[in-house]
């Protein structure tokens, strides 16, 4: 019988593989790498250098960079079910919000960062399915 800790690796391991082929499928350019963190009701994707050579340029000005980041922005909105399905699958939970920032300037996660990493952010539904009903955690 697996432990908590082991069953929590094997989801964040197979959620990390999914998050970076999905990103090399829609985007035509792999990650680095991925990594997933999965904490009570929030599940955080992060794929590391991301973005193409030229997104890192387009990125290194003010403009280009909002540019870059409305693109995969509208990328992953238009893009992001199949990751909601694998999530359910995996996890057994539901997606209730998701969002995603990248960075392409040193700086916290709402600034763009000059690595090109992306970080997705999902918000599960309650393990029972039920709507959230603003409960305390």
């Amino acid at each position: 019988m697996m432990t908590m800790d082991e069953t929590d690796s094997r989801i964040t391991h197979q959620l990390a593989q999914f998050a970076g082929a999905l990103q090399a499928r829609t985007t035509g350019h792999a990650p680095q790498a991925a990594t997933v963190v999965l904490s009570q009701d929030t599940l955080v994707v992060t794929l590391h250098d991301a973005l193409s050579p030229a997104e890192k340029i387009l990125s290194q000005s003010p403009a280009g960079a909002a540019q870059v980041q409305e693109f995969h922005r509208q990328l992953f909105s238009n893009s992001s079910a199949p990751m909601w399905e694998e999530i359910k699958r995996i996890t057994g939970r539901e997606v209730r919000e998701a969002g995603q920032e990248f960075e392409t300037a040193t700086g916290a996660v709402v600034h763009p960062f000059v690595s090109g990493t992306l970080v997705q952010v999902f918000l599960l539904r309650a393990g029972d399915d039920r709507e959230d009903s603003g409960r305390a955690t």
